[in-house]
């Protein structure tokens, strides 16, 4: 359910005694500082005025971030073992990350970069000249994804410069945004950055939501500007557990998003993030979310259910499987009921 704000909320929440005087601090505030001091807290004023237990539990602090595991990386998805130039990240042969700030509207407690956003503002112009002549000699490069930090905390104006530059130089063919901005600050999908995002050179906007909840009507009103103004429109997601890690939850998500014209791109299975572990699932569980969802709903509103291999060794996906050999040369089929069916291809 989403409230109007009291005025107490029109602005970001960046502390526990903040959130305590909103009366949404439930742990020791002692444990809860601990928390803050290794994992910095803001909460938008529109995700603020959310009152649903699954949208609260991806911004507000918790004891058991302290809870750090053998397994968990501070750098869990390997961005700097493929950092050929400041704020570029380069994995793939045809597409480039680049990191265009550090700053969001929300740092999510599940972030498999929550240990260093909010450390430094936007990429220097001299850091992007560099990403520039690196994208120049590299033609490979033919899209380029801003990320962060979340790209649309930059002004209009800003963005607009860079995307100008990208354009110029000939070899890339596509841009895409991923971002929370649309969903968790609105307002600042302003009609002046959609007609930015208008341009030759195809730009496309990847929208993370984890929650029907965080699609209020604000954020309706903001994808309906991208929309007019031509920017096709996918999201991303992760399965966290205390979030949606449940059939029901995320086909309410997919149809809401349909509803949107935003289509489903990629699920996330929840990254190897410091102080993450009580979000986490197992890959057999979520397999078998995806499972459940395969026979209910339209293929447009499915994502890829993926896992980022740590080490930045590149996603794969991770089913549910449905095939498996019959030690015969053929196949046995599963269906979305379960069902098992023999196959043969040759």
């Amino acid at each position: 359910m989403t409230l109007d704000a009291p005025k107490s909320k029109r602005t970001a929440v960046t502390s526990v005694k903040a959130l305590d005087e909103l009366g949404l601090v439930t742990d020791d505030r002692a444990t809860l500082e601990a928390v803050a001091a290794a994992f910095r807290i803001r909460i938008s004023p529109e995700m603020l005025a959310v009152e649903d237990a699954g949208v609260r539990a991806q911004f507000l602090p918790d004891a058991r971030e302290l809870r750090m595991r053998p397994e968990e990386l501070a750098d869990p998805i390997g961005d700097d073992a493929h950092r050929p130039v400041p704020g570029l990240t380069h994995r793939y042969p045809d597409r480039a990350i680049l990191h265009a700030t550090q700053s969001c509207e929300v740092y999510c407690r599940f972030c498999f970069r929550r240990e260093t956003v909010g450390e430094t503002g936007l990429l220097a112009e001299a850091e992007f000249d560099r990403v520039i002549d690196y994208l120049r000699a590299t033609p490979a490069v033919r899209e380029v994804i801003f990320t962060g930090g979340d790209p649309l905390t930059l002004s209009p104006r800003r963005l607009g410069a860079m995307l100008d530059r990208l354009e110029e130089l000939g070899s890339v063919e596509l841009v895409r945004f991923h971002t929370r901005v649309p969903v968790v600050a609105p307002e600042k999908i302003s009609e002046g950055l959609a007609q930015i995002l208008d341009r030759d050179l195809p730009v496309w906007l990847v929208l993370h939501v984890n929650h029907a909840a965080e699609l209020t009507e604000a954020a309706g009103a903001a994808l309906r500007r991208l929309n007019r103004a031509g920017v096709p429109l996918l999201s991303q997601s992760v399965l966290l557990k205390g979030v949606n890690a449940d059939a029901d939850t995320l086909e309410t998500l997919f149809r809401a998003l349909l509803r949107h014209r935003v289509k489903p791109y990629y699920l996330h299975h929840p990254d190897l993030a410091k102080g993450t572990g009580h979000f986490r699932l197992t890959l057999a569980e979520g397999q078998a979310i995806l499972a459940a969802l395969r026979g209910r709903m339209t293929g447009i509103g499915q994502p890829l259910y993926v896992l980022d291999i740590p080490g930045g060794h590149g996603k794969v996906p991770v089913g549910p499987g449905y095939l498996r050999g019959d030690g015969q040369g053929g196949w046995i089929v599963t269906d979305p009921q379960g069902g098992e069916h023999p196959y043969r291809d040759l």
